[in-house]
């Protein structure tokens, strides 16, 4: 919605002709009064960081309360932001992908407790630091399969072409830690999901959650990818020069590739609530809803459930997702005991923007979060980083290999100290871990390197390796991610490491 303002400056016939509202009279009501301010700090904070759009959303208690757009969702086109402009989501991707798989688990057509090899075709999962029958659709969806951190952005003006996603299982489908041992975040594992939705349904992945998801629900701006008749009013993502960022895919489209406005995701969010609109089918029973808010991350490790985050936020139970990708940043808050729904979307890469927004918005509609977070920075609490000396245990040389979709390449670490830990890859020259972290909780080395992946998707792009091992079993394992740090960033493609101490 624009204010009276922007209609006064002619933008009312340029909205009218995209057929978004019944009347103009819905074009300029004015946000109810107790988000003011929060509205007011939204136009603020536009200006002071020359954010080209904001889409806002809340719901309370069954119903839309508020929801408003900001800005040009096309700055080169003039396209205005209105609450019922399709926003890339990024992430936010992941809940909504996840309950179209649970329409498919309530019919009995998907055991969460099965392998997830079990329902995909002919590109499996491979079991390297594990079994790979461990990786069950369960832990897929909750992260704890043992798959590696992986992303891969494909965009339009690139010399090469998107990569199948039968290929990207193959190369990099792989368990680089054992099933349901850690929460590691993985794109791919919910690009995984879109693969068992596919051949479980019969249908491709955007048609399925079409049919499934989007129409039952109501959500009539909402698509896997930029459907053809979206393509004219979707916000067009902006890299951090404020400059359009080519039209881009990706290999992890069940994490990443949906676009919704913040009208559909207030539908969306209304639904998982347990308060639907009455025009909204019911997809999933209430209980399979509950469900999906059960954390299955290893204590200490996460909490993740099936989708969602779930956790405590100023004394709140909180159920959400963010997403951030180039040229987004989304989130989507949830409080089910307050029946509140919070939808924040940016076309931007703005992960503080964007935080900022969302707490303004919080606060309008929940006052005592505003009293609870007062409190808390009074209080000055500070739980700890979490990090230590490197235990003896570690000090001294580790040799192994560095296995790659091609074949094994020579990996040594030499572990001196905490700030002083060398890698040395294949044959190339002996450099320093930067950034070397031990996590005291969860045993896990971290850190990273200047070298390169000899594999040829990595070597498509410079990047630096991200290394990140766990210590058991008198071994360090687990993932060495070929990076991009660029604006826009390109990839995170991981293979398995695994060292024995040499002495």
């Amino acid at each position: 919605m624009l204010s009276a303002t922007s209609c006064r400056r002619g933008l009312l016939p340029v909205i009218c002709l995209l057929g978004l509202w019944a009347s103009p009279a819905r074009l300029c009501a004015q946000a109810p009064a107790q988000f003011a301010e929060a509205r007011a700090f939204i136009q603020q904070l536009m200006a002071e960081r020359d954010l080209p759009s904001v889409a806002v959303a809340v719901v309370k208690d069954g119903k839309i309360v508020w929801e408003e757009g900001f800005g040009w969702a096309d700055r080169e086109r003039r396209v205005p932001s209105t609450e019922h402009t399709p926003y890339s989501l990024a992430s936010i991707s992941k809940p909504i992908t996840a309950t179209g798989l649970m329409v498919l688990a309530e019919r009995g057509a998907v055991d969460l407790d099965r392998p997830a090899n079990d329902y995909l075709r002919e590109a499996k999962l491979t079991g390297l630091a594990g079994d790979a029958s461990g990786a069950t659709v369960r832990r897929v969806l909750s992260h704890t399969a043992g798959l590696p951190l992986h992303y891969e952005f494909f965009y339009r003006d690139a010399p090469y072409s998107e990569r199948k996603m039968e290929d990207a299982i193959g190369r990099y489908g792989i368990l680089v830690y054992p099933p349901g041992s850690a929460y590691v975040y993985s794109n791919l594992g919910y690009g995984v999901i879109d693969q068992i939705i596919e051949s479980v349904s019969g249908k491709s992945y955007p048609e399925f959650m079409r049919s499934e998801v989007f129409e039952p629900l109501g959500m009539r701006h909402s698509s896997v990818h930029l459907a053809p008749e979206l393509e004219g009013v979707a916000a067009q993502r902006y890299d951090g020069r404020r400059r359009p960022i080519p039209y881009y895919d990706f290999d992890h489209d069940g994490g990443s590739a949906v676009y919704a406005s913040a009208h559909d995701l207030a539908r969306f969010a209304l639904f998982h609530l347990e308060t639907p609109l009455a025009d909204q089918r019911r997809i999933l029973e209430d209980s399979t809803i509950e469900a999906m808010r059960e954390v299955h991350t290893p204590q200490g490790s996460g909490n993740y459930a099936l989708g969602w985050f779930v956790g405590e936020d100023r004394g709140f139970l909180r159920v959400w997702h963010t997403g951030g990708m180039p040229g987004v940043s989304t989130i989507l808050s949830l409080y089910p005991a307050e029946k509140l729904g919070v939808v924040v979307l940016l076309n931007v890469s703005d992960g503080e923007a964007r935080s900022r927004i969302f707490e303004r918005v919080v606060e309008a509609a929940l006052p005592r979060y505003r009293v609870a977070r007062r409190e808390a920075e009074r209080g000055g609490t500070d739980s700890g980083s979490g990090l230590g000396e490197i235990p003896a245990e570690l000090r001294g040389e580790w040799v192994g290999v560095l296995r790659t979709y091609q074949g094994e390449v020579p990996f040594k670490l030499a572990v001196r100290g905490k700030d002083d830990v060398h890698v040395e890859l294949g044959d190339q020259l002996e450099t320093v871990l930067n950034e070397a972290r031990y996590e005291e909780r969860e045993g896990v080395l971290t850190g990273r390197f200047s070298g390169t992946v000899p594999t040829p998707d990595a070597m498509r792009r410079p990047h630096q390796v991200l290394l990140r091992l766990w210590y058991r079993g008198g071994k360090l394992a687990g993932q060495a991610t070929a990076q991009t740090r660029t604006d826009p960033v390109y990839f995170a493609l991981s293979s398995y490491v695994e060292l024995k101490k040499s002495r």
